[in-house]
């Protein structure tokens, strides 16, 4: 699943299970062969190529982690790799799995009720339907509990009231899993998107995540019925179930985008000659490269030991934000030194670098920002909260 240029020094594969190498192998020649080719004109375009969807479907890889409805039931280790995979080749391609697996088809995986799970999830597994997770409001996502989207109960069902910004996938996804404030706290509903009053509007000017789309969404007086309410969630337990699978599987992705960036500056240390020999050949050189490689192997061993505690049923929230706080940080400055080695062609869309770095910075965000999860430890580590 690796690049022979790391797995010359660091086998990683002979950590993996049989099962867990095909899944990776088979992420990794979908994000060759469909991903790659186009990716930097996508990104320059801001173009998102809506008709992988169903190809991510038939490949198994929509709630992979998921069992039943069409889900392909897979270990945790082996998502974890198809992220690593999808975001080799772009961030935004393994944001749209976590945000239709981890997010979306989670939540009525875990908090609906049967018939909701048989209207969304087998079409969401397949690809044929979209989801999207609307939590994060325009004043700020790292404090949910002061949302202020409401719904409103009367004789025909609810009425929803509000606003969300950042929310991916709104404008193409054919039901929202929509966070908001009820008489009994926070309540998530399903809201189809051709809903009356339910409106997506693609946020422009991005410099980030420019092949993938997020959402300003308002919610004017949109009614549901009844029984658009997930019975299994109360509370923020209820969206943050949702956030700490998405961030499991961004330990492993950001690690993609690491890898990338080190094959990027491991070739050009190679081709570059400057004072007439490859700059590899250099002690400063080769220093940049050893440290990258040790903290994309920090990294990976690190997300390989939460998959394994995931799988065993002993991951707690604590260790998903050191997992989460790790990788991106790491990631982020592996690209940074990467950009570094290959001088000022690395601002260039003939190398991936610059597209990586600015993807990471929109990863370093979501899902919890570094401050968000340094407070999460360090509420682990005192018993003391420091949140407000």
């Amino acid at each position: 699943m690796h690049s022979p240029l790391v797995d010359a020094v660091f086998d990683l594969d002979a950590l993996l299970e049989p099962e867990e190498t095909v899944w990776a192998r088979a992420a990794r020649a979908f994000a060759t062969n469909r991903i790659l080719p186009t990716i930097e004109d996508d990104f320059e375009e801001k173009h998102f190529r809506a008709e992988l969807i169903p190809e991510l479907g038939a490949a198994g890889f929509l709630g992979m982690h998921l069992t039943g409805y069409g889900c392909a039931g897979a270990g945790a280790v082996s998502y974890g790799l198809v992220c690593l995979e999808l975001e080799a080749a772009d961030s935004g391609w393994r944001t749209f799995v976590s945000v239709q697996g981890s997010l979306a088809m989670s939540a009525i995986h875990k908090y609906g009720s049967e018939e909701q799970k048989q209207r969304w999830l087998p079409g969401m597994a397949a690809g044929r339907l979209v989801g999207c997770f609307a939590l994060t409001e325009p004043t700020g996502g790292s404090d949910p509990a002061a949302m202020t989207t409401t719904a409103t109960r009367d004789a025909d069902g609810w009425v929803i009231e509000g606003a969300k910004r950042w929310i991916g996938l709104a404008s193409i996804a054919d039901v929202a899993i929509v966070w908001a404030q009820t008489d009994a706290g926070v309540r998530g509903f399903l809201v189809p998107t051709d809903s009356v009053g339910f409106t997506a509007t693609p946020i422009g000017g991005k410099l980030s995540m420019r092949a993938s789309i997020q959402c300003d969404v308002r919610f004017d007086a949109v009614r549901v019925p009844a029984d658009a309410i997930l019975p299994g969630a109360a509370g923020l337990a209820g969206p943050f179930g949702c956030l700490n699978e998405a961030r499991f599987g961004i330990v492993f992705g950001a690690m993609g985008a690491a890898r990338s960036c080190l094959d990027a500056a491991i070739l050009r240390a190679k081709t570059r000659e400057v004072f007439g020999k490859p700059i590899g050949a250099t002690q400063l050189i080769q220093a940049k490269l050893a440290d990258m490689l040790v903290e994309y192997e920090k990294g990976v061993l690190l997300a390989l030991h939460l998959g394994r505690l995931k799988e065993r049923g002993t991951l707690t929230p604590a260790q998903i934000s050191i997992g989460k706080l790790n990788s991106v940080r790491e990631a982020i400055q592996i690209a940074r030194e990467a950009r570094v080695i290959l001088g000022g062609d690395g601002i260039t869309s003939e190398f991936p670098v610059m597209r990586h770095l600015a993807n990471l910075e929109s990863v370093r965000t979501y899902e919890g920002t570094d401050e968000i999860h340094q407070l999460v430890l360090g509420r682990a580590l005192t018993g003391l909260n420091a949140f407000s």
